[in-house]
């Protein structure tokens, strides 16, 4: 008998057990994969030695890139907490709780950042000087602080004091009682114990997803004046239901409160893409609320962002932890609203009011209201809250103890009980839920239940009611046809010069309905007709070639084989239900020939269409947004060995040829057709550190870099491109291993700093020669203590000199400096500390990314001011 096992649990996801090793290990951990392990039967409830718990794995193997196709890969939090609470590993007295504690596995870069990010996601914001950097007072930061250290039951403890890791380098390690891992390429690992050998790849196929572990159908979702669609009423434990959140309807207009797990899923279940999404509120940072927030970061646009600075600071210390990103980057993502706390905020008629709630994190319940005929309407979120009954626990009136005072209680208790029209409860139970007793006598016109797993019992039914996914409750109704009024923009987008008359006799058509699977136009066939995409998405298919493009709002359907009389070129199939505006073909070309639009349209179709055809442009750039770049776009051609201009803040993508990237005789890369260069100078202003030449003759389309630098999706996949490139050009050597050599390519331009930089160089270099020579510790101390204080001397002058010349990123930078410092002085204590070679892997990843970016990318860019300001 096999003394392993392996089953795949999703795409990408795996688990490995090995019974007589006591260990099971989980394998890749995105969103959602505690439920897919329960569901696998795979955690049990159980009873052990008279004490109801769960099984389930002991170990998390994380994947070697955090982000697959645009999913967050590795999101350990759940896991984790499912692992030290629901299997009661560190619980007191706990029988499961035998001094091993659970294991997280994966290379120095992923350890350290779920490490963190796990932190940020259990605490939150981590002192009264990170509280009040939002602007909350003093003594009201030291006030929310007694209650964390409650809920902390006394002390914020950092995660490795509760979890032992294992870094996975290129050698094999030993992970327990005679189980061996190795990596065998990226993302693709083996596992020998006794001779058997298991192999695990986490690489997610091109295109695929990670999948929901719940169905949820398809639902036609009405425009409403006022109105919440109900997305979600479970919790991060639920098998069946999407965590709880809503999406609230205002004019026509969609917002997503929270964005939680397969967030995408529910979205294309509600027939609404995510281009139609106007913005989120967010209650806080918690992963069943927040662990869809990449999804939203990928798309075509900014989306609205409505937190409070201080929930805000929490996500973004949180999307820090694991992204790498700097907070500033926040706002490049997403069109950042901030909210006041406690007052109504007024945007564009629709009235918010953020109230602090208690919970281990930052978080704020919201509640919406508007004017109707007679009075305001209002949706009162309370997610997440916690039972009054154990907020009385925690009332003490000694100000040195953590808690809460008696005052404060009094004020939470009024809040939750402010009357509503509608009211959506978090009634989850425990330290960190509600409880819906405590709103038996409150006096909103309709309640509703939710953040629970369990079925509704006959005394909470009394209380309130449930709402299935997709059900919608109108709260003031719609007499506006909000469909045609999107057309008329749409439209609008498309030809911008046209007048309105001329518009709205395209939109006096008729609007279509499609359910979902419905094939709209069929390829190779004709049509007398173009469709205008008004809600829902459509997927575009070329089955032969491979090929499947996905069109949503705003798109155009057929519009060159209704301008052409031609046949299609793909069938076009709704995703989701899909409302269209239908233009007849005479009704078309009419237009087009009464404003001479149809070289515009032919021209602004080809750029279109060779945009969705790179990997940078062809997902979810909102169509009126491709025309912008399409109608810009212009073509430069380069001759065999002719080096590239990469200093003219354009885009390039290479139309046919190659180009080679090199840094003095090293060529480090090739570039064929529809590959991007350039987005460092163009995009982040970041001097490029490499060179490019026309290996052949070679054609490349340039666009604007200021036109792409708010467009999320670019924007991410450009950094990862950046990113990747750095580190290929750090890694150059037969080995793949990092180098310590310096290269004058590296030099930001400004001679001292650049002189300070070698030295870096140098003295890290010098720390892990002592460690692979062997020598003793004292020696390696030496060498990691010489290292942290020239960095603190070089920081030093760093900061003095770019804040005499002005740099606006200067209180960013010393942040920065300050989190590199901690950081450094962590490590050092751990290797120092007995860990030799496990911790010299993650000082070798910590100094890898403190030159990837901060030198080479943070660094530069005060260089180029400087530069700019006369400094040499």
């Amino acid at each position: 008998m096999s003394a392993m096992r392996k089953i795949q649990i999703t795409p990408g996801v795996y688990w490995v057990e090995i019974p007589e090793a006591e260990l099971f290990i989980l394998c890749a951990c995105p969103a959602d994969s505690v439920k897919h392990l329960m569901k696998r039967g795979l955690i049990l409830e159980m009873e052990v030695k008279g004490v109801r718990c769960e099984s389930g794995p002991n170990a998390i193997l994380l994947s070697d890139v955090l982000l697959q196709n645009g999913h967050f890969a590795n999101l350990a939090e759940f896991p984790v907490l499912q692992m030290l609470y629901r299997q009661g590993l560190i619980l007191p007295n706990h029988p499961n709780n035998t001094g091993k504690r659970p294991l997280l596995i994966g290379s120095a870069e992923q350890v350290s950042s779920q490490m963190k990010y796990i932190l940020r996601g259990n605490y939150g914001l981590l002192s009264s000087e990170e509280i009040q950097e939002t602007g909350v007072p003093p003594n009201v930061a030291e006030a929310m602080m007694r209650l964390k250290l409650r809920f902390a039951f006394g002390q914020i403890r950092g995660f490795d004091e509760l979890l032992d890791s294992c870094i996975v380098g290129n050698e094999a390690v030993e992970l327990r009682h005679g189980v061996w891992i190795r990596r065998l390429d990226m993302n693709v690992f083996a596992f020998d114990y006794q001779g058997e050998t298991v192999t695990v790849d986490l690489n997610l196929p091109p295109g695929e997803g990670y999948e929901s572990p719940y169905p949820l159908g398809f639902h036609h979702i009405k425009r409403e004046y006022f109105a919440v669609i109900h997305s979600g009423e479970g919790d991060g434990w639920d098998i069946n239901r999407p965590s709880m959140a809503s999406i609230l309807m205002y004019q026509g207009k969609l917002y997503l409160i929270d964005a939680g797990p397969n967030v995408l899923g529910s979205l294309m279940a509600l027939g609404i893409g995510v281009g139609e999404i106007e913005g989120i509120f967010h209650t806080h940072a918690h992963d069943d609320h927040f662990a869809g927030i990449t999804t939203l970061m990928r798309g075509g646009r900014r989306i609205k962002y409505f937190a409070t600075p201080l929930v805000r600071a929490s996500v973004t210390r949180k999307l820090k932890a694991l992204l790498s990103i700097r907070e500033e980057e926040f706002s490049h993502f997403f069109d950042v609203h901030s909210l006041k706390s406690e007052v109504w905020n007024d945007f564009e008629g629709l009235e918010i009011k953020p109230i602090l709630s208690p919970h281990p994190i930052e978080t704020t319940i919201f509640v919406f209201r508007t004017l109707a005929e007679d009075g305001y309407r209002s949706y009162a979120h309370f997610a997440d809250i916690v039972s009054l009954s154990v907020l009385q626990g925690m009332v003490t009136e000694d100000s040195s103890q953590p808690g809460l005072s008696s005052v404060d209680y009094e004020w939470i208790r009024k809040k939750y009980l402010m009357p509503a029209t509608l009211k959506k409860l978090d009634i989850g139970g425990g330290l960190i839920h509600g409880n819906a007793e405590d709103f038996r006598h409150d006096h909103s016109n309709k309640i509703i239940l939710c953040h629970t797993a369990l079925p509704l019992t006959g005394k909470q039914r009394e209380i309130g009611s449930s709402a299935p996914f997709g059900a919608t409750d109108v709260m003031i109704a719609s007499h506006t046809d909000f469909a045609r009024r999107a057309a008329m923009e749409y439209l609008r987008s498309y030809f911008p010069s046209a007048p309105d008359h001329q518009l709205a006799g395209l939109v006096n058509n008729e609007v279509v309905s499609f359910n979902p699977g419905t094939i709209i136009l069929r390829e190779k066939e004709r049509h007398p007709e173009l469709w205008l995409v008004l809600t829902g998405s459509v997927e575009g298919i070329r089955a032969d070639l491979n090929l499947y493009t996905i069109i949503t709002a705003g798109g155009m359907l057929g519009e060159m084989s209704a301008l052409h009389n031609t046949v299609a070129t793909m069938t076009l199939r709704a995703t989701t239900f899909v409302q269209a505006l239908r233009i007849p073909q005479r009704v078309c070309l009419g237009f087009v020939k009464k404003n001479n639009y149809y070289d515009q349209m032919v021209r602004l179709y080809e750029g279109r269409s060779f945009l969705q055809g790179t990997t940078l442009f062809g997902e979810v750039i909102p169509y009126p947004k491709q025309n912008e770049l399409a109608q810009v776009m212009t073509t430069r051609s380069y001759q065999a060995g002719e080096v590239v201009d990469l200093e003219n803040h354009n885009l390039g993508i290479i139309r046919h040829g190659a180009l080679e990237e090199f840094i003095g005789h090293e060529v480090f890369a090739t570039l064929g057709a529809r590959e991007c260069f350039g987005e460092e100078e163009a995009v982040f202003d970041i001097p490029p550190i490499y060179g490019l030449r026309a290996v052949e003759d070679t054609e490349v389309c340039e666009i604007p870099g200021h036109l792409l630098r708010d467009i999320p999706i670019v924007r991410w996949k450009l950094f990862e491109a950046i990113e990747k490139r750095r580190r290929r050009i750090l890694h150059a050597n037969p080995f793949g291993l990092f180098s310590w050599h310096w290269r004058d390519e590296y030099s930001i331009g400004v001679r001292r700093i650049d002189h300070q930089h070698i030295r870096l160089f140098e003295l890290g270099g010098l720390v892990l020669q002592a460690v692979n020579q062997g020598l003793d510790r004292k020696a390696v101390h030496h060498a990691l203590h010489k290292l942290m204080d020239y960095a603190v001397l070089h920081f030093r002058e760093e900061e003095i000199l770019i804040r005499k010349c002005g740099f606006v990123g200067y209180k960013e930078h010393r942040k920065r400096h300050r989190e590199l410092l901690l950081e450094m002085e962590g490590i050092t204590s751990r290797v120092l500390g007995g860990h030799g070679d496990q911790e010299m892997q993650g000082f070798s990843s910590f100094f890898e990314r403190w030159l990837v970016e901060h030198i080479l990318i943070e660094d530069s860019q005060y260089g180029k001011f400087l530069n700019n300001s006369g400094v040499y």
